[in-house]
């Protein structure tokens, strides 16, 4: 393992920035120091207006968690994660440990070859049904993570959800501060490392649906379309509260993302009533008694569209030492 362990490495950290964050924020840094890799909050990429406590920027950094310890697994090596967001330096959010070797599964690589596809679809979906099937291996991968996902339709949670959405896109749509957060990251050109290019918008909805996507991601260049009447709408939860359990949530939302693109599942991020003051207490309410809840996601059958770019992980990664095995 040894010889071939920094291509492996490197790999994962390939597979790292991979990772969902919002606007395409890519809010992480990585420094790999022998056996360990650690994972730092970028606070230089923190949106301030959307999300001035970084709790988006720390789901984001548990999701790139997810993603290099798959690949890590994948190519014969285990690791072990310990969350520290309470640490001395409270923006060193996690330390990843390489530990051995093991024999990867079947679903591990099946997941690992889903990181390079997963993208966030911001086009309508279809109206076909998400069978019970699919529905169950999503919740089964939230919980092998140590988390929750719950369908809203199947909670009683839907109406009163999909209307804080609603009033949360009004909200931000007449924010001059957020309309210009949003302007900044957004219509950048294809190839930008950062921010979310024209090419990944959807379309603008001939008509009001049951939940909106953000107005900042309409491309009015291209005809309103018709968007699904009953989206799928599912929220990610932890028992746990405060920061290490966002870190944690990010890592159940990208194990459960890559599950759903590996069963052909299309997936967006409904964050509007999490960042909007108006809704962000009724919406922490609306699932009191189940626990913290961190994301809603809209699940569906579409079409792939256009993936995001990246910036380089040699551009977001520090070594002090070389990737080393433990010593047994």
């Amino acid at each position: 393992m040894n010889v071939f362990l920094p291509l492996v490495v490197d790999q994962a950290l390939a597979a790292a920035v991979r990772a969902p964050s919002p606007q395409n924020t890519q809010p992480w840094r990585f420094v790999v120091d022998g056996p360990r890799i650690e994972v730092w909050l970028d606070r230089d990429r923190v949106l301030p207006v959307a999300d001035p406590a970084g709790r988006e920027a720390r789901l984001s950094c548990g999701a790139a968690v997810c993603n290099l310890m798959l690949t890590l697994r994948v190519n014969g090596v285990r690791s072990r994660v310990r969350i520290v967001p309470d640490a001395a330096d409270r923006d060193l959010l996690a330390v990843v440990s390489i530990e051995g070797n093991i024999r990867p599964s079947t679903v591990d690589r099946k997941l690992a070859e889903a990181v390079f596809r997963r993208h966030t679809n911001r086009r309508p979906l279809s109206d076909r049904a998400v069978p019970v099937a699919a529905r169950a291996l999503l919740r089964s991968a939230a919980l092998g993570e140590g988390g929750q996902l719950e369908f809203l339709d199947a909670s009683g949670r839907y109406s009163q959800v999909s209307a804080l959405i609603r009033r949360a896109e009004t909200e931000q749509d007449t924010d001059p501060a957020f309309r210009a957060e949003a302007a900044k990251w957004t219509g950048r050109e294809l190839d930008s490392p950062d921010g979310v290019p024209t090419a990944a918008f959807g379309p603008p909805a001939d008509v009001p649906g049951v939940v909106s996507l953000r107005s900042a991601h309409e491309n009015q260049s291209i005809p309103p379309r018709q968007f699904e009447q009953d989206p799928v709408l599912a929220a990610v939860l932890t028992r746990d509260q405060g920061t290490a359990a966002e870190v944690r949530g990010g890592m159940i939302m990208e194990r459960v993302l890559l599950t759903a693109t590996a069963e052909g599942l299309a997936t967006s991020f409904l964050s509007q009533p999490f960042e909007a003051r108006s809704t962000r207490a009724q919406l922490l309410e609306a699932f009191r008694g189940l626990g913290q809840v961190h994301t809603l996601l809209r699940i569906g059958y579409g079409l792939p569209t256009r993936l995001t770019a990246r910036r380089p992980a040699a551009e977001v990664t520090t070594v002090r030492s070389a990737p080393v095995a433990p010593a047994l």
